[in-house]
């Protein structure tokens, strides 16, 4: 695949997102294609994002979890770019008007108060450079047709990202044991979900420390301020009009978010 191809790949996947429509997975048009390549795809995406005015506001982490990994035939998570047009604030509801085939995650949020910059950083690093932790939810959309996706296609799809919510609350990770805490999700006032911050990668934390590495062997830090979404706790939760989603993370606070609109599919 070359240069041209891979530009081709990334305006693809930009104007499938202004259209609301989806696309042939791109292992199935380019069996070939390596994953390095898939985020070369994902810059191009992402640089469409940035002409178009959003900017940078953080990081992403998927495929944690063991059993997604296995699936998804990989033995590391990957990232994804977080920009200003992504976030909604708590209390807002998330139009799914502006989504193709949403679901929603709930997992923590970290927020950093210095710099962050691998490779060499631990999990103890994280937690000393972070301001706070927060509930949150992403709710995750794929431009790729019925979610036919392997590791290549969602990386180059910025990890699936959509669109997220960060709760108001604000802890203190250095007082609540963030490994241990359990998590426990709502879908209309029904128990959908359960988890804990160990499934992912053992602790947000090293979830955390594996990006700052990746992105530091890279020339990419982290930077004080940047919202990093560390990794799905949760089963994926279909949404449709009138849904309402509450987590809440044990001794960290709880997050709430409302869904109103139609999606594409």
């Amino acid at each position: 695949m070359d240069n041209s191809q891979i530009k081709k790949l990334g305006n693809a996947l930009y104007e499938a997102m202004v259209s609301r429509n989806t696309l042939v997975p791109f292992t199935e048009q380019h069996p070939d294609i390596t994953l390095e390549q898939a985020y070369e795809i994902q810059l191009q995406y992402i640089q469409r994002r940035l002409d178009a005015g959003e900017k940078i506001v953080g990081k992403k982490i998927g495929v944690t979890s063991k059993a997604v990994q296995d699936f998804l035939g990989v033995f590391q998570p990957d990232f994804g770019q977080l920009t200003d047009k992504m976030v909604y604030q708590e209390g807002e509801t998330i139009d799914l008007n502006e989504l193709i085939q949403p679901k929603a995650e709930a997992e923590l949020a970290i927020v950093l108060k210095e710099d962050l910059i691998g490779p060499g950083i631990t999990a103890v690093d994280v937690i000393r450079a972070t301001d706070y932790v927060s509930p949150c939810f992403e709710i995750v959309d794929s431009r790729i047709t019925d979610w036919k996706i392997k590791i290549q296609d969602t990386v180059a799809d910025n990890a699936s990202c959509g669109v997220y919510v960060v709760s108001n609350i604000k802890a203190d990770p250095r007082k609540v044991d963030i490994t241990m805490a359990g998590m426990t999700l709502y879908k209309n006032g029904e128990l959908f979900s359960t988890g804990v911050g160990a499934a992912v990668q053992g602790s947000p934390f090293n979830a955390v420390a594996w990006l700052a590495n990746t992105l530091g062997e890279l020339g990419i830090p982290f930077k004080a301020g940047e919202v990093i979404l560390s990794g799905s706790q949760s089963a994926l939760v279909p949404v449709t009009d009138g849904d309402e989603l509450e987590c809440y993370i044990a001794g960290v606070g709880g997050c709430k978010v409302n869904f109103a609109g139609s999606t594409k599919v």
